[in-house]
């Protein structure tokens, strides 16, 4: 079909904000992994600068008047959701003024900059100051933004990263995983008494980055579009041509690295996988973030944490790192051990829920004004005893062991759980479709995954919403009885059938 007019040059005009904003993101990355800490403050000032350019080009009066004239047009399926998702794109931007886009900009530059001081040294006092600038500026732009799509104000942060998600939906979700995660714990914690043992380390940084190449390999990354590097928090940024992944290594423990490097594939197998013929339009982005995120977890919890990734795993582990004691059975049992912990990356699935309701709480407050940057150290330890029934030694290991908030990203937190939910559902409805899974996975063959994945969720990139490509993936809307049931079924074996029957 030719594109009419008016909606020829919107598409014009988001292809060029599409390569500003993937300058913005190699700038973010280079930041992250390899810029010297004297580049800072100039890079601050670049960061803005392309922040607010892009902020005046899809804000001009221009631009509106092409989406009104564009809305008038002829278009295919394809054509009008891209329109809907330039409008969704400007509305979120026209409703902030530029110099407060720059503002909160630089305002974050600067806290993640102090961050990454503070937290080797377990200070949140030395980062106080900056975050209060950067929560008072998000406050002002939740505020704005809450008008302008007649939302509350935490929820045009979360419309952000999630589009159309409403914090009312979530805590009724998260309500009924807190109803039943400690029971589940309790019974889990029980079962696993035994405590099962891997090989002892050191294991060298050059294997365990062998490790996690071959691992990438293995799942289908495509290296000619992408690289592996090292960073404080791993990450995926980079562009569907040019994927960029971080991680981070302990020699004593190569278990973080490794499904680092395996979670953040299945985020760059998402973004190498979006269509091509909508590369530099809003409609061919990744749909939000929890979708996103299913797609990092079903990689790394639902497939790669199975009993038969683990026959496959076993071998390549004694090859990279020798010695005896590399059980398949043993390794499963080793790393599906559930134990309360004070770091959410590293956290088991069980518990993990834990770590993202409590921010979820956290950020709520914040941003409503109920309690302040100097309470979160507090209100970040009550909640760990609250939840989890432990208490962080230090902050290094409490509040500020994640960078999202230090780097503006409020409304985010809550992507993750629900991102681990449709993980569940999703790999739930490609084991109904795919019946030799299970035994492809335990032979490192992930190409029929993979495909499954590209023709029910990447092809689409942001032509549905996340609710209507679930369903019309897997036959029903988001159902947290699919995530408790996988979690019985793994953890509780034979003893999980009949709470199986009782979420199912």
């Amino acid at each position: 079909m030719t594109r009419p007019p008016a909606y020829r040059q919107l598409e014009n005009l988001f292809a060029r904000l599409s390569h500003l904003d993937q300058a913005t993101g190699f700038l973010q990355w280079d930041m992250a992994a390899v810029m010297p800490e004297g580049g800072a403050i100039s890079r601050g000032e670049q960061l803005a600068t392309l922040k607010s350019l892009s902020h005046e080009l899809l804000t001009a009066a221009s631009t509106k008047a092409l989406l009104d004239a564009a809305a008038g047009e002829e278009l295919d399926p394809w054509q009008r959701a891209n329109l809907e998702e330039m409008r969704r794109d400007w509305l979120h931007a026209a409703a902030v003024p530029t110099a407060l886009v720059e503002s909160l900009s630089k305002a974050c530059s600067a806290c993640e900059m102090t961050w990454r001081k503070a937290r080797p040294q377990s200070d949140f006092a030395l980062v106080a100051e900056p975050l209060h600038k950067v929560l008072e500026l998000t406050r002002e732009v939740a505020a704005i933004k809450s008008q302008a799509l007649g939302v509350s104000p935490y929820d045009a942060l979360l419309d952000q990263y999630e589009p159309g998600g409403r914090s009312a939906e979530i805590e009724t979700l998260f309500a009924d995983l807190k109803d039943f995660l400690p029971g589940f714990l309790s019974q889990v914690l029980v079962k696993q008494q035994a405590a099962p043992s891997l090989p002892a380390g050191p294991f060298p940084l050059p294997s365990q980055r062998a490790l996690g190449l071959a691992m990438m390999q293995t799942l289908g990354f495509d290296f000619t579009h992408g690289r592996l590097d090292e960073s404080l928090h791993p990450f995926c940024g980079g562009t569907p041509d040019d994927v960029r992944i971080t991680t981070r290594y302990d020699e004593h423990n190569f278990l973080p690295s490794l499904f680092g490097v395996i979670h953040e594939t299945g985020h760059a197998l998402y973004e190498q996988g979006l269509p091509p013929a909508w590369r530099h339009q809003p409609v061919g982005r990744a749909r939000g973030m929890s979708l996103h995120e299913s797609q990092s977890l079903l990689m790394e919890m639902q497939a790669c944490r199975s009993a038969a990734f683990f026959r496959y795993l076993a071998p390549r582990l004694a090859a990279e790192f020798g010695g005896a004691g590399w059980d398949a059975e043993a390794i499963y049992a080793a790393t599906t051990r559930v134990k309360p912990d004070f770091i959410r990356v590293d956290a088991d699935e069980v518990t993990y829920p834990a770590h993202v309701i409590l921010r979820f709480t956290l950020e709520k407050a914040l941003i409503a004004g109920e309690i302040g940057v100097r309470d979160i150290p507090s209100e970040w330890n009550r909640g760990m005893r609250d939840l989890l029934g432990i208490t962080p030694p230090d902050d290094r290991s409490g509040c500020l062991q994640d960078i999202h908030w230090f780097d503006g990203a409020f409304g985010y937190f809550p992507t993750y759980s629900l991102g681990a939910m449709t993980a569940a559902q999703l790999f739930d409805a490609a084991m109904r479709d795919l019946p030799d899974l299970a035994g492809d996975i335990s032979e490192g063959r992930f190409a029929g995954l993979l495909s499954w994945l590209r023709d029910k969720v990447h092809a689409h990139a942001s032509r549905l919403s996340a609710a209507d490509l679930l369903r019309q993936a897997t036959g029903r809307k988001l159902d947290a009885g699919i995530f408790k049931e996988h979690l019985a079924r793994r953890y509780l074996g034979d003893a999980g059938n009949e709470l199986r029957r009782r979420v199912s």
